[in-house]
């Protein structure tokens, strides 16, 4: 049998809930996303805490809260202690969004599911890697290899490919074949025929307009309103899809000269432009060559302003304005407080540029017809005064007493717990009063119920306890490196937790914006106030797919590309997940699973793989030819074994027989067309084949999406009278292939 594969979901399968899957390859344990939605609700992570202990490593996908929203909460409560790898921008933008996620609850609720200081030991555990980048684990995982490649959906966005015995595992969810402003497509179609493709169904019934046209229909609509007066509100993510949106917005006022002032607001906006400012190479190729040409970084933004705080967005003076804020669910952030004060106005919009998250006010607010009004809770936070300020210090004071209570009486018991020990090891130099005395030049008589001291010189012996004189000695425990210490002496309390310190300075680990800084170091006693309200919505609603996903006709087409051997769905609506399952079944492969949370199903190849060793002597007579980064060459050989006991393949013994000529690669007949205008033959297209000249047709045949285990056959068919025409053009075409 090939390597072992066995599948687990669990989060995120027959819906839109956040994606968390377990993946066990010969029995190491990888977990593969580790999300949360914007309810930040524990019942989703029940079958995630039944199994955190025996994952073995973390591979984290997207920057984004249903991608990695859980990694925080789950090494704090729920025993999570595995390294993570993911690239840097997927570390670096994740790090921010969940600080953004946590300051935003804070500020209007008690929130304490996990701190500052819980992302920040999270993320310490994270191994960055590079695209194409191959990672061999050691320990359990030898033999396993992880890669991460291009996604095309966030920045830093991974498609991860895992490796064991020359099998291929692909994990590739929420991926974009389109090449954008911000990034490149994905690579996921230079995967061809991998053992296991683990993919999503979540856009499998979605459609979409070509990109300029989604892009103009997105630009007239603003600049409608605008032009009446009105505001724009665009509920964004943290650092994912929202650059791209600034790009369009960017680019768009600078070649037209507009001057409506765009606003970027979240807790760590400044934070986000820094880093991303650092990740060209992570970008696309046209803005990575307009950098090397021009070295203008894309994101030196001119017209987009950035905010941390809703205080400096309220100080611009009146007039129509843009203001992408987040969270793009509506359930917190600056977004819904700015949404509540703008919906009452018929001049106003409020664009979504992705679909809400279930159950979230954006979700309801993107129904057809959408709802006139809606019930929301605002709520702040506001210092403490007067009865409640003398009440929260008073039971501070009572609080503090008793701690120092307790460290005293535990200091008490230590120190009763030494002299009971020394006591009985002996003081050598205690006098048991109940036997005569030996004779001694100095005596102390027992006098007033003390002991009799029997003292030696000056120094009193280092096992001497009271009545000498009260002091204990506080003895210090030391190895090879100095002083142990107690860690536990040196970790913040879970009080103290949101007066964290961030760190700031030339390594941008765990930056924050000075705003953001300072509601961390406020310290005033306060409390959270909330209200509901019922808003009337007067204001203009508009949906538009900004969400960066191929549509479905893309994703059927990739993967009969593809072509993997076995296909697990997950994370999609129930109908978008079987629709593609009926398709695939039919087009793309025979093994298509679909498994349920909790279920695991295994999909290990039907592959056998031997490893055998190719003998010097075999060696000798072979001749490779170069084929793009490998050489190729054809083996004739029989296999035997070795003293060791492992297979070899050793020469024959008898001449090797003839064999057909082999033709090795693959043209595409457009870049043939060009090779043979290039040679000056006439060549052009006609009702799908090829005609050379005046005389030759080529034509491709074969299914190149077929189904089945068997690998995809195409043919090339060459038809024509036997000229000199026909051999020049048939030798061109050998040309392009490698014969052995």
């Amino acid at each position: 049998m090939g390597t072992s594969v066995q599948v687990t979901p669990l989060c995120g399968v027959y819906n839109e809930n956040p994606l968390s899957y377990l993946v066990s390859i010969d029995g190491f344990n990888f977990l593969v996303d580790c999300g949360w939605n914007d309810h930040f609700d524990p019942s989703f992570l029940q079958p995630l805490a039944r199994v955190a202990s025996t994952i073995d490593a973390v591979l984290l996908a997207h920057p984004d809260t249903l991608h990695l929203g859980a990694l925080p909460y789950a090494m704090k409560q729920l025993g999570l202690s595995a390294p993570v790898y993911s690239t840097e921008p997927v570390y670096r933008l994740g790090l921010l969004t969940m600080y953004d996620q946590y300051l935003s609850r804070k500020q209007v609720s008690d929130f304490d599911l996990f701190t500052l200081d819980d992302i920040d030991s999270a993320f310490q555990n994270v191994t960055r890697l590079t695209y194409s980048q191959n990672y061999h684990l050691f320990g359990k995982g030898e033999g396993i290899v992880i890669a991460p490649h291009v996604a095309g959906h966030l920045l830093g966005g991974t498609v991860w490919k895992i490796t064991k015995d020359g099998e291929d595992v692909i994990y590739a969810v929420d991926f974009n074949h389109r090449k954008e402003r911000l990034l490149n497509g994905t690579v996921l179609e230079s995967f061809v025929r991998p053992a296991v493709l683990i993919t999503d169904a979540y856009n499998a019934l979605n459609n979409q307009p070509s990109r300029r046209q989604r892009d103009q229909e997105f630009l007239d609509v603003i600049l409608k309103t605008l032009r009446g007066d009105g505001n724009v509100l665009l509920p964004v993510d943290t650092a994912g899809r929202v650059l791209e949106l600034m790009l369009i917005l960017e680019q768009y006022w600078t070649q037209h000269h507009l001057n409506y002032p765009i606003f970027f607001l979240t807790y760590v906006a400044s934070s986000t432009i820094d880093y991303v400012k650092s990740f060209l190479e992570w970008m696309s190729d046209s803005i990575a060559k307009s950098f090397e040409h021009t070295r203008d970084n894309a994101f030196l933004l001119k017209h987009v302003t950035l905010l941390i705080s809703k205080s400096e967005l309220e100080k611009v003076p009146d007039g129509p304005k843009i203001v992408l804020a987040s969270m793009a669910s509506l359930e917190a952030g600056f977004s819904h407080d700015i949404f509540v004060e703008w919906a009452t106005d018929a001049k106003n919009l409020v664009l979504f540029s992705e679909r809400g998250q279930f159950a979230t006010l954006a979700r309801m607010l993107q129904a057809d017809p959408p709802p006139k009004a809606v019930k929301v809770t605002m709520s702040k936070r506001v210092p403490l005064v007067g009865e409640e300020l003398a009440a929260y210090e008073e039971e501070q004071e009572r609080i503090k007493k008793e701690e120092a209570l307790k460290a005293s009486l535990s200091k008490e018991d230590e120190m009763k717990a030494s002299r009971g020990s020394d006591n009985k090891l002996g003081d050598p130099m205690v006098i048991d009063t109940t036997t005569p005395p030996a004779s001694s030049d100095v005596a102390v008589p027992h006098v007033g119920g003390h002991r009799d001291i029997l003292i030696d010189g000056f120094v009193p012996p280092s096992t001497s306890v009271a009545p000498m004189f009260p002091f204990y000695e506080n003895s210090s425990e030391w190895d090879d490196f100095g002083e142990v210490i107690n860690p536990e002496d040196y970790v913040i309390k879970d009080e103290d937790m949101d007066q964290a310190t961030m760190q700031v300075g030339d390594d941008l680990n765990g930056k924050l914006d000075e705003g953001a800084a300072s509601l961390i170091f406020d310290t005033t006693p306060s409390k959270v106030i909330s209200n509901e309200l019922t808003v009337q919505v007067k204001c203009m609603l508009v949906y538009m797919d900004f969400e960066g996903r191929s549509d479905g006709r893309s994703i059927k087409s990739i993967l009969s590309h593809v072509a993997p051997l076995k296909l697990v769905l997950v994370h999609g609506s129930a109908e978008a997940t079987e629709h593609l399952k009926q398709h695939c079944l039919k087009h793309v492969c025979p093994h298509v699973y679909a498994p349920q949370i909790g279920e695991t199903i295994d999909v290990t190849s039907d592959l056998c793989a031997y490893k055998v060793q190719l003998s010097e002597k075999l060696m000798s007579n072979v001749l490779f030819k170069k084929l793009g980064d490998y050489e190729v060459a054809w083996v004739d050989a029989e296999v035997g074994k070795t003293e060791s006991g492992s297979l070899s393949l050793l020469p024959l013994s008898t001449p090797p027989p003839s064999h057909d000529t082999v033709f090795v690669g693959d043209i595409k007949m457009a870049d043939f067309k060009q090779f043979l205008a290039s040679k000056g033959i006439q060549v052009e297209f006609s009702g799908g084949a090829l005609r050379c000249g005046e005389y030759v047709t080529l034509r491709k045949v074969g299914d190149a999406s077929q189904k089945g285990g068997g690998a995809i056959i195409q043919q090339i068919v060459m038809e024509g009278p036997l000229c000199d025409e026909y051999y020049k053009i048939r030798e061109y075409l050998y040309s392009q292939y490698y014969l052995l």
